[in-house]
């Protein structure tokens, strides 16, 4: 399976609708959105896909809860499941404890993939492109044996995007 990870998209939508779009293009079949969500337009767009989705409120989010019927929206942490593999959710980084298979968080706008303890804690870094002069997203792909993070930088000005490869056995 194949899983479009995405965070702290503030408000550029813009720069969200380009990760997404990309994510798609290389195979992803899920998104997640780890908070700083800001925008309607960034949900609605996850949304009108027509993958599935879930997203958890940053701290930036509470404007967003008068939307909460709407869409796929939680509280932090929040855990799910995909296909048997078990996800804890969160925007802020205060729940990181190996209690799932894959815990995604935000908010620090930094990109991090480790494995400790049999669980993958991934931060796909920040959409916005706020503290550094590129967009960053991820793509996780799990089978039986691994999880392979491909992790994106697009620079904001030339458009060039980079690509890293990072490989976990499970």
């Amino acid at each position: 399976m194949k899983i479009a990870v995405i965070s702290d998209t503030h408000r550029k939508f813009l720069l969200a609708k380009e990760a997404i779009d990309n994510l798609i293009i290389k195979g992803a079949q899920y998104i997640i959105h780890a908070g700083d969500i800001c925008e309607y337009d960034t949900i609605e767009y996850i949304k009108n896909t027509g993958l599935p989705y879930v997203a958890v409120y940053g701290n930036n989010d509470a404007h967003m809860v008068q939307y909460h019927n709407d869409f796929n929206l939680h509280k932090e942490p929040y855990y799910f499941k995909i296909e048997n593999v078990k996800f804890k959710l969160m925007h802020m980084p205060y729940y990181l404890t190996p209690d799932s298979d894959v815990v995604i968080f935000g908010h620090t706008h930094i990109f991090e993939a480790k494995m400790h303890k049999n669980t993958l804690f991934l931060n796909p870094g920040e959409v916005c492109a706020r503290e550094k002069p590129h967009s960053e997203s991820v793509l996780l792909e799990i089978d039986e044996k691994r999880f392979l993070v491909q992790y994106f930088a697009k620079d904001i000005r030339s458009g060039k995007i980079l690509t890293k490869e990072y490989e976990f056995e499970r």
